[in-house]
Protein backbone atom coordinates (compact mmCIF):
# COMPACT_ATOMS: atom_id res chain seq x y z
CA UNK A 1 0.00 0.00 0.00
CA UNK A 2 1.21 3.47 -0.53
CA UNK A 3 1.44 5.79 2.48
CA UNK A 4 1.86 9.40 2.17
CA UNK A 5 3.65 11.72 5.06
CA UNK A 6 3.20 15.42 5.02
CA UNK A 7 6.68 17.30 5.62
CA UNK A 8 7.42 21.06 6.05
CA UNK A 9 7.59 21.86 1.76
CA UNK A 10 7.40 18.68 0.66
CA UNK A 11 5.34 15.44 0.21
CA UNK A 12 7.05 11.89 1.03
CA UNK A 13 5.20 9.06 -0.52
CA UNK A 14 5.62 5.59 -0.13
CA UNK A 15 4.72 3.31 -3.48
CA UNK A 16 3.65 -0.56 -3.64
CA UNK A 17 7.59 -1.76 -3.54
CA UNK A 18 8.14 0.22 -0.25
CA UNK A 19 10.78 2.69 -2.32
CA UNK A 20 10.64 6.24 -0.97
CA UNK A 21 9.60 9.27 -3.14
CA UNK A 22 10.14 13.00 -2.24
CA UNK A 23 8.49 15.75 -3.80
CA UNK A 24 8.82 19.26 -2.95
CA UNK A 25 5.35 21.85 -3.20
CA UNK A 26 7.13 23.78 -6.44
CA UNK A 27 7.34 20.42 -7.86
CA UNK A 28 3.97 19.76 -7.05
CA UNK A 29 2.38 22.92 -7.83
CA UNK A 30 1.59 23.52 -11.79
CA UNK A 31 0.68 27.32 -12.94
CA UNK A 32 -2.51 28.32 -13.49
CA UNK A 33 -2.95 30.70 -16.53
CA UNK A 34 -6.27 33.37 -16.39
CA UNK A 35 -6.49 32.94 -20.01
CA UNK A 36 -6.81 29.42 -20.45
CA UNK A 37 -9.95 29.80 -17.81
CA UNK A 38 -11.29 32.60 -19.22
CA UNK A 39 -11.59 30.96 -22.65
CA UNK A 40 -13.53 28.18 -20.80
CA UNK A 41 -15.87 30.28 -19.13
CA UNK A 42 -16.71 32.83 -22.19
CA UNK A 43 -16.83 29.28 -24.35
CA UNK A 44 -19.47 27.93 -21.51
CA UNK A 45 -21.64 31.25 -21.95
CA UNK A 46 -21.19 31.17 -25.61
CA UNK A 47 -23.06 27.70 -25.19
CA UNK A 48 -25.09 28.61 -22.98
CA UNK A 49 -26.59 31.29 -25.06
CA UNK A 50 -26.91 29.51 -28.32
CA UNK A 51 -29.06 26.42 -26.41
CA UNK A 52 -31.57 29.28 -24.80
CA UNK A 53 -31.60 31.12 -28.53
CA UNK A 54 -32.74 27.31 -29.52
CA UNK A 55 -35.04 26.68 -26.87
CA UNK A 56 -36.68 30.25 -27.39
CA UNK A 57 -36.84 29.64 -31.15
CA UNK A 58 -38.78 26.52 -31.08
CA UNK A 59 -41.38 27.77 -28.63
CA UNK A 60 -41.78 30.61 -31.04
CA UNK A 61 -42.48 28.07 -33.93
CA UNK A 62 -44.58 26.26 -31.75
CA UNK A 63 -46.55 29.40 -31.02
CA UNK A 64 -46.43 30.32 -35.05
CA UNK A 65 -47.59 27.20 -36.15
CA UNK A 66 -50.46 26.59 -33.13
CA UNK A 67 -51.91 29.82 -34.32
CA UNK A 68 -51.98 29.55 -38.12
CA UNK A 69 -53.63 25.67 -37.76
CA UNK A 70 -56.03 27.27 -34.89
CA UNK A 71 -56.89 30.21 -37.97
CA UNK A 72 -57.68 27.79 -40.08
Amino acid sequence: MSGEHITDNSVETQNMEGELHSLKNSEKKQRVDINVLLNKVRLAQRKEKLESTIFFGLIAAVIVVTGVIVSI
